[in-house]
């Protein structure tokens, strides 16, 4: 039986549940007097339809995640079984292949071998599927029944239904918690297995990064030096990106808000939040096909050597235009968000519209500023696309911007595309790049924190 199907049936127990103790109720509500009663029909409704549905659900998502495991247990140990080979791997390619075709995901057979384990997973998997289904109708009926038998004038159902839609808000907002933790505790753990192999010192100040020739065997030493990364992202995204977004977003903002009529606005601010919609591999070729060659041109015409047609500047400008959007947003809102009466005061003292921008508003503001710059330096930190396209994964220590250079990110993908074994320093390091990524976001939420703290108190 598919999950789909018994995950219906679950929820039509629980309408009729819902419809059967709210019935109920109201007879009994009827009976007492509405003084009587402490809840609604529909709340002794909702009690009883929580009862049926909640823990079948639960049972079900538990048993999808067993279910798989006692399915491939129970075809190994049939007949069909005997001739599967030793080795583990090419054991595991045949049942994935007959688990395919039984499931109708594969048609045909690739290996012969699969072909007899087909029946035995179909047999397995609407056997223990319907376990699945009969078990999760026990226990759906079983909580409606105690439920049902707890409806009453005196019973607090209100209160126990809020408790429950308390606890479901609280498991809610606990799972970008517990997401969090978990990345962190792996980004903790493939760190220290990468530093057992590789010292953090050479890691964090080595100025050599090439782990293709640590995987090729010739040791670690200098191999691991992340400090061209380091530099690569924060040459790309943190300064010429800036130096691109800040000063467009802001200004943008400013005209916006200050200086633009209302018919403007309402074209000119969608228009300018679209860019935040393209898709980055869009800018990635845009930076790689047009502004890079324009670049390497421009970099020949005046004499620039060592001008290449993927560079730091090519992937850094296109990267600033595609951030434009989260600056200029938030700057827009908390500018908007100054109170008149200080602009009303600043032009009543006789400043100009320019000089309240600068000396009153942009002060005022600088909270909601800053917030836009910290989210678009984590949006840039974090692009790998543009880089990829445009700026190239050579590792290079340089200031020349129209040499190629890499980022933290970039890395990380090329680390960790294709088939990788887990065990080797190459692989491990992408997590040891993930982790110091980690570490720089937050230390800019907290310089965020404390820079939007200090200015609230001077102009609240």
């Amino acid at each position: 039986m598919k999950t789909s199907i018994v995950l219906l049936l679950v929820l039509g127990l629980a309408a009729v549940a819902w419809l059967a103790s709210r019935a109920k109720a109201t007879r009994l509500q009827a009976s007492a007097g509405r003084l009587a009663t402490n809840s609604r029909p529909s709340q002794h409704g909702w009690y009883v339809a929580l009862w049926t549905a909640v823990p079948a659900l639960i049972f079900l998502a538990i048993w999808g995640n067993v279910s798989p495991g006692l399915v491939t247990h129970d075809v190994l140990a049939s007949p069909a079984a005997a001739g599967l080979p030793a080795d583990s791997f090419s054991r595991a390619s045949i049942l994935s292949e007959a688990r395919a075709i039984a499931t109708d995901k594969q048609t045909g057979a690739f290996n012969p071998a699969s072909e007899p384990l087909v029946e035995p997973y179909r047999n397995a998997t609407r056997k223990f599927a319907l376990i699945g289904a009969a078990l999760a109708a026990i226990l759906a009926f079983a909580g409606a029944a105690y439920a049902y038998s707890r409806v009453s004038p005196a019973f607090t159902a209100r209160t126990r239904v809020e408790r429950m839609v308390m606890w479901s808000l609280l498991l809610a907002s606990l799972i970008a918690i517990i997401t969090t933790l978990g990345i962190v505790a792996s980004l903790l753990w493939e760190s220290l297995r990468f530093f057992s192999m590789v010292s953090p010192l050479d890691f964090l100040f080595g100025l050599k990064w090439s782990p293709q020739s640590a995987a090729l065997g010739y040791g670690n030493e200098d191999a691991f030096g992340a400090v061209p990364l380091f530099w690569g992202t924060i040459f790309i995204g943190a300064i010429i990106a800036m130096i691109v977004a800040i000063p467009l977003g802001l200004m943008s903002a400013i005209y916006l808000t200050q200086y633009a009529r209302p018919q403007v606005r309402k074209w000119m601010k969608p228009m300018l939040e679209v860019l935040a919609g393209v898709p980055t591999v869009v800018y990635g070729y845009f930076a790689a096909l047009t502004v890079a060659p324009a670049l390497r041109s421009f970099a020949a015409t005046i004499g620039i050597p060592g001008a290449s047609s993927e560079s730091a500047l090519a992937a850094g400008l296109v990267m600033g235009v595609m951030i434009i959007p989260f600056v200029s947003s938030m700057a827009d809102d908390s500018i908007a968000a100054v109170p008149q009466a200080m602009r009303d005061g600043s032009l009543a003292m006789g400043a100009t519209p320019s000089e309240t921008i600068r000396r009153v508003l942009i002060p005022a503001a600088l909270p909601g500023v800053v917030g836009g710059v910290l989210l678009a330096v984590s949006r840039a930190i974090g692009e790998t696309m543009i880089v990829v396209m445009a700026a190239g994964l050579a590792a290079n220590l340089t200031l020349n911007p129209f040499a190629s250079v890499t980022t933290v990110t970039t890395q990380i993908v090329q680390l960790l595309t294709g088939d990788q074994e887990f065990d080797s320093a190459k692989t491990l390091a992408a997590f040891a790049l993930g982790l110091v990524l980690f570490i720089v976001t937050l230390l800019l939420n907290i310089v965020a924190l404390r820079v939007v703290k200090r200015y609230r108190e001077a102009y609240e």
